[in-house]
C-alpha cells in the first residue's frame, strides 16, 4: 500500500477521532498522513460568522491544533495539513486517486454523517477510488487507544466475503495487511440464505440441507483463503459461514471486531455511485471502524 492516508478534518469529535485512528494506522504503515479541511464545506454548528477570512481562520486553527496533537502522540509521523477551497466530497475523491486510504468521522447514533451533511461521506464511500475508512465518534478501543482494557476484546478483523472470486481480493489484502499490523486475526463471513422449507414434515430435511450447504461453503471459503494463509502465515484465520442475510450475519460478527472491511464494487462511469444494503447497515450498526475496499 502506498500514498497518503487523508483524513476529513471539520473539527467535530467524529473527525478528530478519525484523525487519532488514521494516524496510528499511517504510523503502523510508515505511510505519510495528510488533514484535509474544506474552509467551504464546514458544519452547521461552527459558532463563527460566515465571512471567508473567519472561515479560513477556523479551518487553519482547526488543522494547526489536530496536527500538534497527533504529532505529540506519534513523534516521527509524517503529516502535511490543506486548506482548500473545493467542496469536501471533492477534494478527497481528488486525493483518493492516489492515496493509500480516505478516513471519515461518523457521528454515530444510526446515521452516517460527514463535514456537513451525511451525503457527503456517502457520496465519498460511493466513489472514491481507494479503500475510505469511517470511524465513529466515541468509539471505546479509538479513543482510549488499543492497549486500553476496553480494547481488550476487540481481537479480530472482521472481513464480509459475499464474492469468492477474484472480486475478494482487495478486501482479503486489506484486511489481512490489518491484522498483521494489529497483531489480530482475520475472521472472514460468508452468509447463506436460509431453506424456504420450514414445514413439518419437511423441517428436517430443509435443517440437513442447509446443514451440508453449509459446510460446503465453509470448504470453499477455506480454499479462498489458502493463498492468504500463506502469505500472511503469522495471522490467525477463523471462517464464519452462517444462515441469515449478509447484513444481520456481518453485524452480528462485528460485535467484537476492532475494523470491519466490506466491499463494494467500482462503477464504471465513476459518477454513479451506490452503497448497497450491507455497506449501509454495516455504515450505520457497527461500532468499529469500518472499510469500504472498492473493487473491479
Amino acid at each position: 500500500m502506498t500514498g497518503p492516508v487523508v483524513v476529513g478534518l471539520d473539527g467535530s469529535a467524529a473527525s478528530v477521532t478519525a484523525a487519532w485512528w488514521a494516524a496510528r494506522e499511517a504510523a503502523e504503515r510508515h505511510l505519510p498522513v495528510v488533514l484535509l479541511h474544506s474552509w467551504t464545506t464546514q458544519p452547521l454548528d461552527v459558532p463563527i460568522a460566515q465571512e471567508a477570512h473567519n472561515k479560513k481562520r477556523y479551518g487553519h486553527d482547526v488543522l494547526q491544533r489536530t496536527a500538534a496533537e497527533l504529532l505529540h502522540r506519534h513523534g516521527d509521523l509524517a503529516l502535511t495539513t490543506e486548506l482548500v477551497s473545493e467542496p469536501a466530497a471533492q477534494a478527497l475523491l481528488s486525493h483518493g486517486e492516489n492515496a493509500a486510504m480516505l478516513v471519515l468521522g461518523s457521528r454515530g447514533h444510526g446515521s452516517v454523517a460527514s463535514f456537513l451533511l451525511g451525503s457527503i461521506s456517502l457520496h465519498v464511500l460511493g466513489l472514491a477510488q481507494c479503500p475510505a475508512v469511517t470511524v465513529r465518534a466515541g468509539a471505546p478501543a479509538v479513543e482510549a487507544g488499543w492497549e486500553h482494557p476496553a480494547a481488550a476484546d476487540r481481537d479480530e478483523v472482521v472481513v464480509g466475503v459475499q464474492e469468492l472470486g477474484p472480486d475478494a481480493e482487495p478486501l482479503l489484502e486489506f484486511a489481512f495487511t490489518a491484522a498483521e499490523l494489529s497483531g489480530t486475526r482475520v475472521c472472514a463471513v460468508r452468509a447463506l440464505p436460509a431453506s424456504a422449507l420450514v414445514t413439518h414434515p419437511q423441517a428436517l430435511a430443509a435443517q440437513q440441507a442447509d446443514r451440508d450447504r453449509e459446510a460446503e461453503e465453509r470448504t470453499r471459503l477455506a480454499a479462498v483463503l489458502i493463498p492468504w494463509r500463506e502469505k500472511f502465515p503469522d495471522v490467525p484465520v477463523v471462517e464464519h459461514v452462517a444462515m441469515g442475510s449478509a447484513a444481520q450475519v456481518l453485524l452480528a460478527a462485528s460485535a467484537h471486531s476492532r475494523l470491519t472491511v466490506i466491499g463494494r464494487r467500482r462503477h464504471p462511469s465513476r459518477r454513479t455511485w451506490k452503497l448497497g444494503p450491507v455497506a449501509h447497515a454495516a455504515l450505520h450498526h457497527v461500532p468499529c471502524p469500518v472499510a469500504v475496499v472498492p473493487h473491479d
